[in-house]
């Protein structure tokens, strides 16, 4: 006990120590001032007022990029709401309604020079854009019953297009869902296949950045095992 007393007393002598030692610093420093103030006195004020301008104009900065985010959300969210279509009114819509409702949820995501090439001689493309991280992308719509599936065959006519528009990616966006084998022949191209569910989401304000980091996850082997053991993306990449 002795001892531990000891050493509570040594450290609160060091304390008073340093709290002398910082009062007669200051009051040597303010002497100092006191007897030079005609000469140091522009720089004081001119750092009082250096440290004035930048915190003002900190807080203006940080002001601005926080209105300047709740603005992007406010606006995303009724761009959402603008373009929000239940899966019942998609299916409803004409294969031109459905491409365009396509463009214009590219457009919401950020994409530019998004075009809707659909026609007759659309060589396998139905919208042209380019993503926001600068990759050109060509996408196939397609609007069948939800009964109906996507043969592989259409998947390689995007493909062709791929090649023939020289895009960086490709998407098959559809509304049904995709068989076994055009849903191999997708991965195995590196095709975005965006079926019935994942249209939903993406319907409902998933970016389309999103759903390629996802179903970029989604691989389906030979052996029918998932590449990925996380139950958040198997979620997201369960088929019909």
């Amino acid at each position: 006990m002795t001892a531990r007393k000891r050493q509570k007393a040594q450290a609160r002598v060091r304390v008073r120590t340093r709290v002398k030692a910082a009062v007669i610093g200051g009051v040597v420093l303010l002497g100092l001032l006191a007897s030079s103030w005609s000469t140091v006195w522009p720089y004081v004020m001119a750092a009082v007022l250096f440290v004035c301008i930048a915190t003002v104009g900190w807080w203006l900065w940080r002001t601005d990029r926080i209105v300047r985010a709740q603005d992007r959300r406010w606006r995303r969210n009724d761009e959402v709401e603008a373009g929000r279509r239940t899966l019942a009114e998609v299916d409803a819509m004409t294969g031109t309604e459905f491409e365009e409702l396509v463009a214009g949820l590219c457009r919401r995501d950020g994409c530019t020079e998004v075009r809707r090439v659909g026609g007759s001689h659309d060589n396998g493309a139905d919208v042209l854009g380019r993503l926001p991280d600068g990759r050109t992308m060509v996408i196939q719509c397609k609007r069948y019953t939800p009964s109906s599936t996507i043969a592989s065959r259409e998947l390689r006519d995007l493909l062709g297009a791929k090649v023939h528009f020289r895009a960086d990616l490709a998407v098959f966006v559809a509304t049904t869902r995709f068989s076994r084998p055009s849903e191999e022949f997708a991965v195995e191209h590196g095709i975005l296949a965006v079926h019935r569910d994942h249209l939903g989401l993406w319907n409902n304000g998933v970016p389309l950045a999103s759903l390629e980091v996802v179903l970029s996850r989604c691989f389906i082997p030979e052996s029918g095992v998932w590449s990925t053991v996380s139950d958040h993306a198997r979620r997201w990449c369960s088929r019909w």
